[in-house]
């Protein structure tokens, strides 16, 4: 049990900047009272989450969406508030430039934007003592004919190529595939494997990221951590949920028993400790969700108390009786060991952890008594609310 303890003691989550501003669905971008205006105000709101729950000491940043005029003041007040910036997110996918694409559009000088744009991002990470980029692009086509596949990937090639050799020590790139749209005839980075084959040629510095909510129907995502651990491939999460799409989802709210498998991968390959394999980082454990409807810090809380419990549940699995069940090809009591360690209720351990780490034993509670929603909605009166594009 104290091994168990001091693994979950350990763990980290990094909340998004983008999830503590308004979002929405393609009709309507819901706004609420108290939501940032700016990445400080949205760094704030981070740390809360924090305070409350003692495992989520980083934030990752969305460029432009978080553009400031002085990244290296963005990070002293981030340790000001007590957190750290995390993963630099680059956005080429919101300017009418890319219609056609951006690193892989036909047209040369939309491609020099759209590099110039990612290594811009790492000028940002050297800035703000970020270690992770992340990439992900809309890029992809409509119909068929509407350009050539091969050379797409060609494009897509050089310009992570360039982005790689602008890395810096100790500094790495997170690919990021998407099954569908923007696009919806060819993705240009569709799945895992797509994405692995780019990061396996390219070298240590260039790991795949899981968006949890971009995979076909059906798809086994544990085969592909576990997999992707394997190989040392594997760089981080994007966590969140969904029953249809890309819903973007609270992480765990539709498949809490799919989280839990994730999660038993995870620890099965030695990297919940974040020191799996290639770089030093280790695998991220990243939240990326929307919030449209409910409350964003509570949100976030409640995520990151989701994946404490996946968690806590996954270091509950008996390995050796596990490895005995599977090596007498003994399929019920096999799956028997999964199910009781799933089906343990794990909420009093997390409780007495967090009393032990000095925290309230309930953070939403916690964070419902301590008057800061109250406070933010009093006080961020007038100026333009941070949300999708801003």
């Amino acid at each position: 049990m104290s091994d168990i303890r001091a693994a979950l003691r350990a763990q980290a989550i990094e909340t998004p900047s983008w999830a503590y501003g308004n979002s929405g669905t393609r009709f309507k971008v819901f706004a609420q009272r108290g939501v940032p205006r700016d990445p400080y105000e949205k760094l704030a709101d981070a740390a809360q989450v924090h305070a409350f729950t003692g495992v989520a000491p980083t934030v990752a940043l969305h460029i432009p969406w978080d553009r400031v005029d002085d990244y290296a003041d963005l990070a002293r007040h981030a340790s000001e508030v007590g957190v750290r910036i995390g993963a630099i997110n680059s956005n080429v996918f919101q300017d009418d430039d890319y219609r056609l694409g951006s690193v892989t559009n036909p047209d040369p000088a939309v491609r020099r934007k759209a590099l110039d744009h990612l290594l811009a991002c790492v000028d940002v990470m050297d800035a703000t003592g970020s270690d992770t980029l992340k990439l992900w692009f809309s890029d992809g086509t409509n119909y068929p004919g509407q350009d050539d596949i091969r050379s797409r990937q060609d494009r897509l090639a050089e310009a992570l190529s360039a982005v790689y050799e602008r890395l810096g020590e100790g500094q790495r790139f997170l690919l990021e595939y998407k099954l569908f749209e923007p696009a919806f005839y060819v993705t240009d980075v569709p799945d895992w494997g797509t994405a692995y084959a780019h990061c396996l040629r390219l070298g240590d510095k260039a790991q795949v990221v899981v968006d949890t909510g971009h995979h076909a129907p059906g798809t086994n995502i544990e085969f592909i951590v576990a997999f992707l651990l394997r190989e040392g491939k594997l760089g981080g999460f994007d966590f969140n949920s969904r029953f249809y799409a890309d819903d973007d989802l609270m992480v765990g709210a539709a498949d809490p028993f799919q989280l839990f498998r994730i999660m038993y991968e995870v620890i099965r390959g030695g990297a919940l400790s974040g020191r799996h394999g290639g770089p030093e980082q280790g695998v991220a454990f990243m939240l990326d969700q929307c919030h449209n409807i409910e409350p964003k810090i509570p949100g976030q809380i409640r995520s990151v108390m989701n994946i404490q419990e996946a968690t806590a549940k996954a270091l509950r699995v008996d390995g050796d009786a596990l490895a005995a069940a599977q090596a007498e090809g003994d399929v019920l009591a096999a799956n028997a060991v999964l199910m009781d360690a799933y089906n343990t209720d794990v909420r009093p351990l997390l409780a007495e952890l967090r009393e032990e780490m000095g925290l309230d034993p309930d953070p939403m509670a916690a964070y419902a008594r301590s008057g800061y929603f109250e406070k933010i909605a009093a006080e961020r009166v007038g100026g333009a609310q941070a949300g999708w594009g801003a």
